[in-house]
């Protein structure tokens, strides 16, 4: 069976994500990010779709906060703005490099266990501004996955960059999720809960209200 590496970090996008190359044909294997956040819960929840989704492995890389201190989720100095979204500029919630870095774990990791592809959820329409979840930046960065690995140089085996959700509204997102089993109550997109259920008010919480509306099917989520 081919392999597919699966960035997972617990949130609506993602586990649909891993649903999607389940539903593919891929044996997945998730990786997920400690890097500090203030949502850490999401990776209880990662851990949960992992198991639901057979996948074959899930590991977790502890990443340093420090090194992505500058966003609100990851700096207790820095408040996560709410009732404030805004599509036009990239908010504070930004994390430097995120998928970057993100990506570069999964490459070592995908070639390592000699994966066919990794599937990210970035989402280019119904997404909260961030540069790098736009196509051209997938598109910039399966380049650079040409062109840094052996098997790729030596072989010519391409590692596919695969970003189902990139052109789709979050509507559709959970349409596509729903159809494949995910159950949406146990996935968390909230940037600042409490008590393991979201704010209601941050700009990842506006967008998964948005989309449920949009979607027809009831918002499972757990509000405070």
């Amino acid at each position: 069976m081919k392999k597919a590496v699966v960035l997972l970090s617990g949130g609506l996008d993602s586990t649909t994500c891993l649903a999607i190359a389940k539903d593919r044909g891929f044996e997945v294997y998730a990786l997920s990010f400690d890097y500090g956040q203030k949502h850490s819960i999401e990776l209880e929840l990662a851990s949960y779709n992992a198991e639901k989704f057979g996948a074959s492995e899930h590991k977790i890389a502890h990443l340093d906060r420090e090194f992505f201190r500058t966003s609100s989720l990851t700096d207790h100095n820095i408040k996560v703005k709410k009732d404030s979204y805004d599509s036009t500029k990239i908010p504070d919630s930004y994390v430097p490099a995120r998928n970057t870095v993100f990506l570069s774990y999964a490459l070592a990791y995908a070639e390592t266990i000699g994966a066919e592809a990794i599937f990210i959820g970035v989402n280019s329409l119904d997404y909260s501004g961030y540069p790098d979840c736009r196509p051209e930046y997938i598109a910039a960065y399966q380049k650079v996955a040409d062109l840094a690995l052996k098997s790729s140089v030596e072989k010519g085996i391409k590692l596919i960059i695969e970003a189902p959700l990139i052109s789709m509204t979050k509507a559709e997102i959970i349409r596509t999720g729903k159809d494949l089993g995910v159950d949406y109550s146990k996935t968390i997109s909230c940037y600042e809960p409490v008590l393991g259920k979201a704010c209601g008010h941050c700009d990842s919480c506006i967008l998964r209200r948005k989309g449920f509306e949009e979607s027809g099917y009831k918002d499972e989520t757990a509000y405070v």
